[in-house]
């Protein structure tokens, strides 16, 4: 009976090593998921979103100057109210963030003594703008959105360059590089701290 009690312990004593083992197997198999899903999740994050950061206060009150701001081009339709990262190489050798404000089709029309927006003659409710639309530029309305444009807008006003000059004009939607959904890491604008509770979509 003494020689088996022995024979038993013995039995259980060379069980103990291979349990460590299979712990160590089981935590390795574990941290091997975790960096896969990170790499994974990187590049997923790389192929179909972009970061941008927002040059200029043409966006304000939306996007303040040195927003860091993620768009992706997955699914894109451009449509009214979005605010798309766009090439306008007439203007600028750098990418520019504007807001759609008609699509192909659509007829744009401004009445600048009162600052209203129209299109296909109802006034729009921008609640979105840092003041009422006085800049004229080379805008001469109304004007209809050709096929496969859009008209594009930012959100300040009379401190932005959009398609009411003729360098931008009409915006062909080949030039859209994505849409903007949400700010990653906000800017400082004109000021010297950040707003955190900025982070987050911009719709």
């Amino acid at each position: 009976m003494e020689d088996f009690n022995k024979d038993l312990g013995n039995n259980n004593e060379d069980l103990e090593p291979e349990d460590e083992e299979s712990s160590g197997f089981e935590l390795y198999d574990w941290i091997q998921c975790f960096i896969s899903a990170i790499v994974i999740g990187i590049l997923i994050f790389m192929f179909l979103f972009r970061v941008i950061t927002v040059d200029g206060s043409s966006m304000y009150p939306t996007l303040y100057h040195g927003d860091k701001i993620i768009m992706s081009n997955l699914f894109l339709s451009p449509s009214y109210g979005d605010i798309v990262v766009l090439r306008a190489d007439n203007f600028s050798s750098s990418p520019l963030v504007k807001r759609v404000i008609a699509t192909e089709g659509q007829t744009v029309d401004i009445d600048f003594e009162t600052g209203i927006v129209y299109v296909d003659g109802v006034a729009l409710d921008e609640e979105y703008v840092a003041s009422p639309t006085y800049a004229v530029e080379d805008f001469d309305g109304p004007i209809t959105v050709p096929e496969g444009c859009v008209f594009v807008m930012g959100d300040n006003r009379n401190a932005s360059t959009d398609s009411r000059t003729a360098d931008i004009g009409m915006v062909d939607e080949r030039a859209i590089l994505g849409k903007v959904y949400f700010i990653f890491f906000p800017g400082t604008g004109t000021g010297d701290s950040r707003d955190f509770s900025r982070i987050g979509s911009v719709y």
